[in-house]
C-alpha cells in the first residue's frame, strides 16, 4: 500500500529514467519500477501510451520465441522532460523534507 499516492508525472518521470540507459519492453519496465514501488502493470500500459503520444519515448518491434516483443526507447525530447523531472523533484524533496525531517536533519 502506498500512503502518498503516485502521480501521473512522477510515473512518467519514474518510466523516462528506466529507459534512459537501455531500451526495454513493458513488462520489464513494469518489473523494474515494481521492485521498489508498489504499481500495478495495468497503470503503467496507459503511461507508456502517453510518453509515446507526447513524443517521449518512441517504439519498435523485435522478434522473440515467435513473436513480436514491442520495445520502448527514451527520444531527445524524452531525455529533456526526465532532466525537468530530476530538477523538479530535488526542489520538491527539498521543500517537503523541510517539514517531513526530524528535527537536526533539516537542512537550511
Amino acid at each position: 500500500m502506498n500512503t502518498f499516492p503516485i502521480s501521473a508525472g512522477l510515473l512518467d518521470a519514474l518510466v523516462l529514467a528506466v529507459t534512459e540507459n537501455e531500451d526495454s519492453y513493458g513488462y520489464q519496465i513494469t518489473k523494474d519500477i515494481q521492485q521498489r514501488i508498489n504499481v500495478s502493470e495495468s497503470t503503467l500500459y496507459p503511461v507508456l501510451r502517453r510518453l509515446q503520444k507526447n513524443g517521449h519515448l518512441e517504439t519498435y518491434d523485435m522478434p522473440y520465441m515467435g513473436r513480436n516483443r514491442r520495445y520502448y526507447k527514451i527520444t531527445p525530447a524524452g531525455r529533456e522532460q526526465l532532466r525537468l523531472y530530476r530538477q523538479e523533484w530535488k526542489h520538491y524533496t527539498t521543500q517537503v523534507g523541510a517539514f517531513l525531517n526530524e528535527k537536526g536533519d533539516v537542512e537550511k
